[in-house]
């Protein structure tokens, strides 16, 4: 069975922020981040395993992909995570009980349905060509559909503070009916991306002093794009202004420019704020979670990402990393190892003695800081990188390069020679290569394919 719906505290001291997750529904939207079902259930399954308040499976009835994955979490519920299905508020002149949405949303089993509905007069007349007051029916009677069905229903206001900036008190009366209705939480949406803190922070506190003024139980959570590059940014502002959920994806995916990443989020909530947002223990698999959903994604991680990245901890310039041998935190801002990372020593042109000493240390290999060889070493390199070699993602090389200068070096492998040939057989190409390879006096004569000249002396080599 799912958890309960989360407590806002779980001990006196820290305050706790509840972790809501659309990776794959918004997230899935993103450019080239595509799911299979059982991608989709992989990542829920993972998630769930991390304690993550909310998993959002998707879309009930949009597609295939999410009807099986509904079908599957039916069967073999979370055991953690409340799972919610995703789906609008019924359409402008329509009934509840006719409405195809909220018929494939009660068909999901889910516990938690989140509604999304307009915010926003403009959008209300535009988009939906519809009246702000049948607006305000929309959402009210869809949300008490829910409840009658005894599902938890979270409402987001989509272009919230777009809404809210062009009349307030409509943005935040749509809130409000929704709360009147039963919704459990009210979930503020940047939907376009284009907010900036100090919004962020005058809408989550308009609605949240509403809500207070209510009297009621719903409570407000924040969900920002990063359009402007300000979804984290903006997140923790709605938090800092009240707001006790935050939605978000792994690693930022989402549409457009993406949406808040949760990734980000909760270690800036947890290291930052000193609040609590996931179980003790969590937070160091951060960089495991982050490349599994980027592997399942097929979406290269970026170098830089913050707190994953295998830059986010990279040290290249010679002062760095001679300062951060001394104390680790003269350049981080962070232990690494809070969030499953680590420190990384790269060697380029820029690298002094204490890159080379570092990354030589990294293969057990010793170097005195004031030999010449060292020394050579340093300037040896700034040469190559001139000439156009690169060992900053090139450590074998790196470490072959210092091997072949440690006394009584000898080569643990020759080659003799070998011959490598390229053949056109209609519309296939096939690659063959020959080598003979000396080892310890004897030599070897092996013969391998592959896919292009390079791949076939690899295979060679290795069989050799």
């Amino acid at each position: 069975m799912p958890r309960a719906v989360p407590e806002l505290h779980t001990n006196g001291s820290a305050r706790r922020i509840v972790i809501y997750d659309t990776t794959l529904r918004d997230g899935a939207q993103g450019p080239a981040v595509s799911f299979s079902a059982s991608d989709k259930l992989r990542i829920a399954r993972t998630l769930d395993g991390l304690g993550f308040d909310y998993v959002e499976g998707g879309f009930p009835g949009s597609n295939p992909k999410d009807e099986e994955l509904f079908a599957e979490l039916a069967a073999h519920p979370l055991k953690r995570a409340r799972l919610a299905a995703f789906g609008a508020t019924r359409r402008a002149g329509g009934t509840c009980a006719d409405d195809a949405n909220l018929q494939a949303l009660a068909r999901s089993e889910a516990p938690t349905w989140t509604l999304v509905g307009k915010s926003d007069t403009w959008q209300v007349s535009t988009v939906l060509q519809t009246t702000p007051n049948e607006n305000l029916a929309m959402v009210r009677e869809s949300v008490a559909h829910g409840v009658s069905l005894g599902r938890e229903v979270i409402f987001d206001a989509e272009h919230f503070f777009d809404g809210f900036a062009r009349d307030s008190e409509y943005a935040v009366e749509v809130c409000l009916e929704a709360a009147r209705a039963g919704a459990t939480w009210v979930v503020l949406c940047d939907t376009n991306g284009g907010s900036l803190p100090a919004e962020i922070r005058e809408g989550v506190e308009a609605v949240r002093h509403a809500l207070d003024e209510l009297k009621g139980s719903a409570r407000v959570g924040i969900h920002c794009h990063n359009d402007c590059e300000l979804a984290v940014a903006n997140t923790l502002e709605g938090v800092a202004a009240g707001a006790d959920m935050v939605q978000g994806t792994i690693n930022g995916y989402g549409e457009r420019c993406g949406n808040a990443n949760l990734v980000s989020v909760v270690a800036n909530l947890v290291l930052k704020l000193g609040m609590e947002a996931l179980p003790a223990g969590t937070l160091a698999r951060s960089t495991d979670l982050s490349r599994t959903v980027a592997e399942i994604a097929n979406v290269a991680l970026p170098l830089q990402q913050p707190f994953v990245g295998y830059g986010a901890f990279a040290h290249k310039g010679g002062q760095h990393v001679s300062a951060v041998l001394k104390h680790r935190d003269s350049y981080q801002h962070i232990e690494p190892s809070l969030v499953g990372n680590e420190p990384h020593v790269l060697v380029s042109e820029l690298s002094g003695r204490g890159n080379i000493l570092a990354k030589a240390r990294e293969f057990g290999l010793e170097l005195d800081r004031d030999d010449a060889q060292t020394q050579w070493l340093v300037q040896h390199l700034k040469e190559l990188e001139h000439r156009g070699y690169s060992y900053e993602a090139a450590d074998a090389s790196f470490e072959m390069l210092v091997r072949r200068l440690q006394p009584g070096y000898e080569a643990p492998w020759k080659v003799v020679d070998f011959t490598t040939v390229v053949r056109k057989d209609g519309d296939s190409v096939h690659a063959e290569a020959t080598v003979k390879v000396e080892v310890g006096g004897a030599v070897y004569h092996t013969a391998a394919s592959g896919n292009g000249p390079v791949n076939a002396l690899d295979a060679a080599l290795r069989k050799a």
